[in-house]
């Protein structure tokens, strides 16, 4: 590829350079948001967090049917011990290792909806997730649930309405209308992916030229909002302080919801952040491998909602977590569990209306050795999307109509 000359820009030379394309600010975008009109009526004080377990987390092990003896009976070596419980009543617990998210709980600000998946699932972790995150299981959507609900809540695309931190940007934020902000580690991220662009986004961010083509004019305007965030996003991680522990340090998802809690602190204008965590596909020695992951979860989560109320921002913060699909039933020879389907998701935040919601599933009428749906994750989305996001009607964003949960004890006005 010939790279672009320093004598002129061109929108043929920016295309050609590939300028954004490595970080989420996508030129197709750009030439959309210019055609676009002013976003109004959208909720400004409400933020969604939304984490994703990668890999398919033991939903039975975490929230743990202890008082039930098929459980045990399945999971001979792997059942938690009824004595080492996290009781939430005589039948449910949490995994000993999530003293966090038991003690969110029981500040009422965790909702937990049981048996979560939809019809026909699958085990397999690329379309799986490739469900959840656009909301439409066995079809071909282009976008996510997530960039769908950005596109309707804020048509004219404006910068930095979304977040996503993670070395590649997830199909559940891609949108339209709007270019997200994908980083992993903010020390290190500008909004010039291509090495081979660098020169082109330097003279088109530093440069004037008053006989560039009005698409060019554009494009440097673009950038230059898209370095200053850039910037913003390295000032305000670099400069966070805070004396609220996350747990240990190695965990990604404690690194994660700190850069959160920091963008967050410096006023950042995003209004959906989205990380996620990997590592949960146990098929072998899931016992010490699943301690440890937990223990991250529940001291990371806690952590990040302790900081929320230091900072003063507890009522602006709800968080959906969920992962692909939970595991079988029974344990498998290798220690560990196979990929299963319905499994439970949480809700965090001052405003969820805490506790168990929906029915479990049986653990003696399965299908084929797996869980029975007995909620479809689409309408826990549609929960939020109503109720904390404040979209009138999820099914326009969710692509078909589910029942919201009362899931939030206050609704948006």
């Amino acid at each position: 590829m010939t790279r672009p000359s320093a004598a002129g820009l061109s929108r043929r030379d920016l295309l050609r350079a590939g300028l954004f394309g490595a970080t989420g600010l996508g030129v197709p975008g750009l030439w959309r948001q210019a055609a676009l009109a002013s976003a109004g009526g959208a909720r400004e004080d409400r933020t969604l967090v939304v984490v994703e377990l990668a890999g398919g987390n033991d939903g039975l092990n975490t929230i743990v049917p202890y008082g039930d003896d098929a459980y045990h009976r399945a999971r001979p070596n792997l059942a938690i011990a009824r004595e080492d419980v996290l009781r939430i009543d005589p039948y449910w617990g949490f995994h000993p290792r999530m003293k966090g998210l038991r003690n969110l709980f029981s500040d009422g600000r965790v909702a937990i909806v049981h048996g979560c998946g939809y019809p026909n699932p699958s085990r397999s972790h690329f379309s799986a997730l490739e469900y959840w995150q656009t909301a439409v299981p066995r079809g071909a959507e282009p976008y996510g649930w997530v960039g769908r609900l950005a596109d309707a809540r804020w048509p004219d695309g404006r910068p930095d309405t979304l977040v996503n931190i993670t070395e590649r940007e997830s199909l559940a934020i891609r949108s339209a209308h709007h270019a997200p902000i994908v980083f992993s580690d903010p020390r290190t991220f500008v909004r010039a992916g291509d090495p081979d662009a660098a020169d082109v986004y330097r003279r088109l961010t530093q440069g004037e030229d008053p006989n560039a083509p009005s698409t060019v004019a554009f494009m440097r305007r673009i950038a230059r909002t898209a370095e200053a965030s850039a910037q913003q996003v390295r000032e305000a991680t670099r400069r966070y302080e805070t004396p609220i522990s996350y747990g240990t340090a190695v965990a990604s998802l404690a690194r994660d919801l700190r850069n959160v809690a920091a963008l967050l602190d410096a006023g950042f204008p995003a209004r959906v952040y989205y990380v996620s965590m990997s590592g949960f596909d146990t098929h072998a020695a899931q016992a010490d491998t699943q301690n440890n992951l937990l223990l991250y979860v529940g001291d990371a989560l806690e952590g990040f909602f302790r900081d929320l109320d230091r900072q003063g921002r507890s009522e602006e913060v709800a968080m959906l977590v969920f992962t692909e699909f939970g595991r079988r039933v029974a344990e498998n020879e290798g220690g560990g569990t196979d990929h299963g389907t319905a499994t439970p998701m949480w809700l965090l935040g001052s405003s969820v209306q805490g506790g168990l919601h929906g029915r479990a599933p049986s653990l003696e009428d399965l299908d084929e050795g797996d869980l029975r749906m007995t909620t479809d994750f689409r309408s826990v989305y549609a929960s939020v999307l109503e109720q904390w996001m404040g979209v009138g009607d999820a099914s326009d964003v969710l692509k078909s109509s589910h029942a919201p949960l009362p899931l939030f004890a206050a609704h948006p006005a």
